[in-house]
């Protein structure tokens, strides 16, 4: 009879078990499905049944090609399976749709139904159980190459995520964002829509994380670390992440904040602005977890980034020997941002590549103080400019480097805006074989990822938009002073692009940032093999300062190279970023750049020039000035003279007689000559395109 007894126990406890399971119904479209994934197991629904466990039970009751709308061409509320998802008697409903509705056939025709459809879906769930909880998601990426993307896709999504975000503010109903945790991983969609077994395993940790409020407890970006800089005069701000609804706790400076987590777990605590100071410690609390950070000063804090100019290390330098032993200084910091691997010509391994699809395309960083160790792995001018700062300024200098060798413009600048932008939208298309992006480029990306030509989708820190994601997106919350820039290498094969593109860059950052911040960027310099263009590139450039608010643009083609795209004087470069930014961002009285071209009047047998920043021309060897040339309406350049009369030229050529242009420094390799009062060299300028905007 005991052994009866215990049989009849044992028999009921997994029909116990069973039954007191929590059901879990995934609605939704070909996503919820998992259209395209061969293996069941490996849909979205069934990875969140590994994750959650056996106390739930989770069904799949995603239906390709399903709307929300109910006029829509394929409503969900009309498909069997709709039936089947309301006779489970959910106790979580997830509700991802609105995909197939930005499709012509209903979008145009049924937009004004949405919101009350939704609100009718979620009700019929609500009505069959009382006690259902239901979330709805932000939708999934829809990708740039997606055939309807830029005729009509691109807009409507946006409309549909509106009225989905609209729909949870009014029901009250949790919103999960399954749109931010993909956006930045375009490897994961080879349609552009439908994710691949690894995106579908990124849903259900998402969709895991909301139903469970498990973020894996209190963490925090990696931009916090002992040593770090905050901005001062700004407000100071520590987040992270934390379990859902848990309180967090954050001690600085002798003063104490806390936040609640939201459902998403993401916490933020704010201090007032402070004044330059420290050292101070920081203690952040949460659920019997510490994280305490040492040694933390309030001052300047400045991004420094570009391609391998700016990634130029102090060693290498021509004054490195001199300067490496006097770099410590305990008001000057680094952040330094180094990549898992060089964009030389290799050939990246499986590992590497992983990696860089992953978005790991950087290695662990930590704040750090300046000394003859840390110094001389930094970037050198980065590391010129944050000292003359100090020293000008006595206030605590951090300085973010994030620069990677050959690297484009556009892999700097956030998908969003590029994808939004008429033009830029084109550049995700076919990336190897894409114009827009410069062939140079190109080949060499290629070269890297050798190992992943299968695969057309592998990521490359040179793609558009990658830089930015895989690095400036996790800083992008972090106060800062502004940017300095030296980049343009990779992109001066095409002058007329590059104007569209370092605009969209630099707004960009400060939207990223939600800070209107100076943006102060080098001229590219000179050489003299196969640079050509380089001529109009730099006066693009110094043009460019018309267009970008708060900008400041430096001249080095004096510094140059005839046979080395990276000149050693970066000590010059780096000093002469900081006058811009001391004159302009804290206002110091000194003159900030050489002379820069501002009008040119034409008489007889002359041409007339004129300059800002300077009160008094001269030249840098008291030479007659070098590269000074004029032209007929035929365009045909000679060289000239010209009389220094102040601060402006007379120049004169006696095969010229009628003058229409003047041109300065307008070989790729220049020796111009002309310099201010100062000794700073004037740019590069052509009064051909004076008037340009």
């Amino acid at each position: 009879m005991i052994k009866k007894s215990i049989l009849f126990v044992l028999f009921l406890i997994p029909t116990l078990l069973f039954a007191e399971r929590t059901k879990v119904a995934c609605v939704g479209n070909s996503v919820t499905y998992g259209y395209k994934i061969d293996d069941r197991a490996f849909t979205y629904p069934a990875q969140l049944q590994q994750l959650l466990g056996n106390t739930y039970r989770v069904e799949n009751f995603g239906h390709s090609g399903a709307t929300l709308l109910q006029k829509g061409h394929n409503p969900y509320r009309k498909l069997k399976v709709f039936e089947q998802a309301l006779a489970f008697e959910p106790d979580i409903v997830v509700i991802h749709l609105g995909l197939n509705d930005t499709d012509p056939r209903n979008w145009p025709k049924f937009r004004d139904d949405f919101t009350r459809d939704y609100i009718d879906l979620i009700r019929s769930f609500q009505e069959k159980n009382p006690a259902t909880k239901v979330w709805i998601c932000r939708m999934t990426p829809i990708f740039s190459w997606h055939p309807r993307f830029k005729s009509s896709t691109r807009v409507w999504y946006e409309q549909v995520q509106q009225e989905i975000e609209r729909v949870a503010a009014v029901t009250r109903v949790p919103l999960i964002d399954l749109n931010r945790p993909l956006y930045n991983r375009p490897d994961l969609f080879p349609d552009a829509l439908h994710p691949t077994t690894e995106g579908a395993g990124i849903i259900a940790r998402t969709v895991y994380g909301a139903i469970t409020g498990d973020y894996g407890g209190l963490q925090m970006p990696e931009i916090f670390t002992d040593h770090m800089v905050m901005q001062r005069n700004r407000p100071v701000k520590f987040w992270g992440t934390a379990d859902a609804a848990t309180k967090v706790t954050v001690c600085f400076a002798g003063k104490t904040s806390t936040a609640q987590t939201g459902h998403n777990g993401k916490w933020t605590v704010e201090f007032p602005p402070m004044k330059a100071g420290g050292p101070y410690n920081a203690t952040i609390e949460n659920q019997g977890r510490s994280i305490r950070l040492t040694d933390i000063l309030v001052g300047e804090v400045w991004i420094c980034s570009g391609q391998s100019n700016m990634a130029f290390r102090l060693q290498d330098a021509s004054t490195a020997q001199k300067d490496i032993p006097r770099a410590a200084n305990r008001q000057l910091r680094f952040f330094d941002m180094k990549e898992i691997a060089p964009t030389v010509a290799i050939e990246w391994n499986d590992n590497v590549l992983a990696e860089v699809n992953r978005l790991g395309y950087y290695r662990p960083a930590a704040w750090a103080l300046s000394d003859s160790l840390t110094a001389r792995q930094f970037s050198a001018v980065a590391y010129y400019f944050g000292r003359m700062l100090q020293e000008e300024l006595n206030v605590p200098i951090g300085l973010i480097q994030n620069a990677i060798g050959g690297s484009p413009t556009e892999a700097w600048i956030d998908r969003r805006t590029m994808e939004r932008d008429p033009l830029m939208a084109d550049f995700f298309t076919n990336w190897n074989s894409n114009d827009f992006i410069d062939g140079w480029v190109r080949e060499r990306g290629m070269q890297n990822i050798a190992r992943a030509k299968e695969n057309p989708l592998q990521q490359h820190p040179y793609k558009p938009s990658y830089l930015f994601e895989a690095g400036m997106a996790s800083i992008s919350k972090y106060p800062v002073a502004g940017a300095i820039w030296y980049q343009g290498e990779s992109n001066a094969n095409n002058v007329e692009l590059h104007e569209q593109l370092l605009p969209i860059l630099v707004e960009s950052w400060r939207n990223a940032w939600e800070e209107r911040f100076p943006f102060y960027y080098v001229q590219l310099s000179s050489m003299e093999t196969g640079r050509e263009s380089w001529g109009h590139f730099r006066d693009s450039q110094r043009r460019l300062m018309e267009r970008i608010p708060r900008s400041g643009m430096v001249v080095s083609s004096d510094l140059g190279n005839r046979t080395d795209v990276h000149p050693r004087q970066k000590k010059e470069v780096g000093e002469r970023l900081a006058r811009w930014a001391l004159a302009d961002s804290y206002g110091k009285n000194i003159l900030k750049s050489g002379p820069l071209f501002r009008e040119v009047f034409f008489e007889k047998e002359k041409a007339v020039v004129t300059f800002s920043e300077t009160k008094l021309l001269r030249t840098s060897d008291n030479n007659a000035v070098r590269n000074i040339e004029l032209a007929g309406e035929d365009k045909v350049f000679y060289q000239a003279k010209a009389m220094i009369r102040a601060n402006r030229l007379e120049v004169t050529c006696e095969k010229v007689s009628r003058p229409a242009f003047v041109r300065y420094g307008w070989d790729s390799y220049t020796e111009g000559n002309l310099v201010n009062e100062a000794g700073l060299p004037a740019s590069t300028f052509s009064s051909e395109f004076q008037d340009k905007k």
